[in-house]
């Protein structure tokens, strides 16, 4: 479900239909005018998104529209350039000790907050420790499985001790949800209003309409190039391509290829971006139904992942295997049933003991993006063939959230978000301590230990062969079905300058565009 990072899903608003009708009546409004043709040194630039984002404090934010908002407002230690490699952020790329037990952190002088406050050592701490304890349910808590402690000898420097050395470590500082935010400001506060040192401060928002950002002069990544920044909500994909084509919006991502081209004229580009995102059929092994690994298996061999693609997501993705990284990338093929094995499927149901089949409770979310419902039902057709009876329950966006972060589902169609390094990946779902393993279901001693072994050494050959053992410890136990890895395609007006199409259509960059 979520990419958090561009770290969850993508989830639709309540009052989706409502806030439809709203959008369309408000791009013939005053406000849809700032888009394309508001220009200049208060120009605004207007991005269209998908569904409200309401997650709004950094480590709990798992929707891919509250990281795409969040993103503008808050910044990292540490940023990735276009290859997904960690470069300075907030500080300097660390200085790593002999034995890789010690990061110490020299932070850029004169920070601020869009608060007027200067961020320092005592904030990064803070925020690390929050994230850190479990009572703060963050999404990234499992990137700091290996620190030991966060200390802050001086306003400018952060030193983090770890329990054992950590290849991930780095990684893991990249992504908003590690974004700093001030010790002085309650958490409760963050939740309505966020207060970051990002290129964008937050203005204001209209629930199921917009979120408006305003530029921060003090951004130290340097001028922002608009003046202000609004997220738009439009739920519908063909309102949204209206809204680019008559200029109300300038930026907005589909990831249908038919959409997409539609949105294709004199006036609007189309880019598309790959992903190391994934579409994945997770099953929760905790549910009894899925308890026993030959009904995973089964499953498994009984779905077609090329039919899939074909006819939910039009062709527009590439069949995976669990790690997308690309130093790490699994082999699609190096997993029990390749491709569709109906027999086999019969042959795991009858080792299940349940050869006539079995019921099996499948939620999704029209809102999660726009072939969620498609890969649901194409599923549901598929393991019909073997006697399993699927229930597809589609959920508004806020039940969704709250089932699948409390792992009260049995199945999920999902789109997770994928990163450079396979533990910051997956050691939050399946690691026994991981802080996603109540929503994966599945965790084992084998798995532990490949996830330590696999950032005890920053040796790229011997980590490759670690994750590829790990890589067939899941495909072998079925723990999800990994079905592809999207395209992504950016529509963005012509009069949009210096705007960067990076992969997984990351905003880390969004903050350089401007109007001409």
């Amino acid at each position: 479900m979520y990419k958090v990072s561009r770290t969850g899903s993508r989830a639709l608003s309540a009052g989706a239909a409502v806030a439809t009708a709203t959008l369309l009546l408000a791009g013939c409004s005053g406000n849809a005018s700032q888009g394309s043709g508001s220009a200049g040194a208060d120009s605004t630039l207007v991005f269209g998104i998908t569904a409200d984002p309401t997650q709004m404090v950094p480590w709990t934010s798992t929707s891919e529209q509250s990281i795409q908002v969040l993103s503008q407002v808050y910044s990292t230690l540490l940023d990735t350039d276009a290859d997904h490699n960690p470069i300075a952020g907030l500080a300097e790329l660390p200085k790593i000790s002999a034995d890789g037990m010690t990061y110490t952190f020299a932070l850029k002088k004169g920070l601020k907050f869009t608060n007027g406050s200067a961020l320092d050592a005592t904030d990064v701490k803070y925020t690390f420790d929050k994230i850190m304890d479990p009572d703060s349910k963050a999404s990234s808590r499992s990137y700091f499985a290996s620190v030991a402690g966060v200390q802050a000898p001086d306003p400018n420097t952060v030193v983090v001790k770890l329990k054992k050395p950590d290849a991930s470590f780095p990684v893991g500082l990249t992504g908003v949800n590690t974004g700093i935010v001030p010790s002085d400001v309650p958490v409760d506060s963050l939740e309505t209003k966020p207060v970051g040192s990002g290129p964008y401060q937050f203005v204001g928002r209209t629930p199921n309409e917009s979120i408006t950002l305003q530029r921060n002069p003090d951004f130290s990544g340097g001028k922002p190039g608009a003046a202000k920044l609004e997220f738009r909500i439009i739920p519908d994909d063909q309102s949204m391509v209206s809204a680019l084509k008559t200029g109300s919006v300038d930026v907005a991502v589909f990831d249908n290829p038919v959409t997409a081209k539609t949105a294709t004229s004199d006036k609007v580009k189309v880019d598309t971006v790959s992903s190391l995102q994934y579409h994945v059929l997770q099953l929760r092994a905790a549910a009894p139904a899925l308890a026993n690994v030959n009904a995973r298996l089964a499953i498994q061999c009984a779905i077609a992942r090329k039919e899939v693609v074909d006819s939910a997501a039009l062709g527009a993705g590439d069949i995976t295997g669990p790690i997308t990284s690309p130093e790490f990338k699994s082999d699609p093929n190096a997993q029990p049933c390749a491709t569709q094995d109906l027999a086999k499927a019969k042959d795991y149901l009858a080792k299940a003991g349940k050869p006539g089949g079995f019921a099996l409770n499948l939620i999704t979310s029209q809102g999660l993006y726009s072939t969620a419902v498609n890969e649901a039902q194409n599923v549901q057709a598929q393991l019909g063939k073997v006697g399993i009876k699927v229930n597809v329950q589609t959920l508004d966006s806020n039940t969704y959230v709250q089932k699948w972060l409390a792992g009260d589902f049995e199945a999920a169609i999902a789109q997770n978000g994928g990163s450079a390094d396979p533990n910051t990946m997956y050691a939050r779902y399946f690691t026994s301590n991981g802080s996603y393993n109540k929503v994966a279901g599945y965790s084992s001693p084998e798995l532990d230990k490949l996830f330590a072994e696999g950032i005890a050494t920053t040796d790229t050959a011997k980590r490759q062969a670690i994750y590829k053992q790990l890589s067939e410890q899941l495909v072998n136990n079925a723990a999800w079905v990994w079905l592809f890895t999207p395209k992504e395609f950016i529509a963005v007006n012509t009069k949009v300058k210096n705007f960067e199409a990076r992969s997984d259509a990351s905003l880390s960059t969004l903050w350089k565009a401007s109007l001409s």
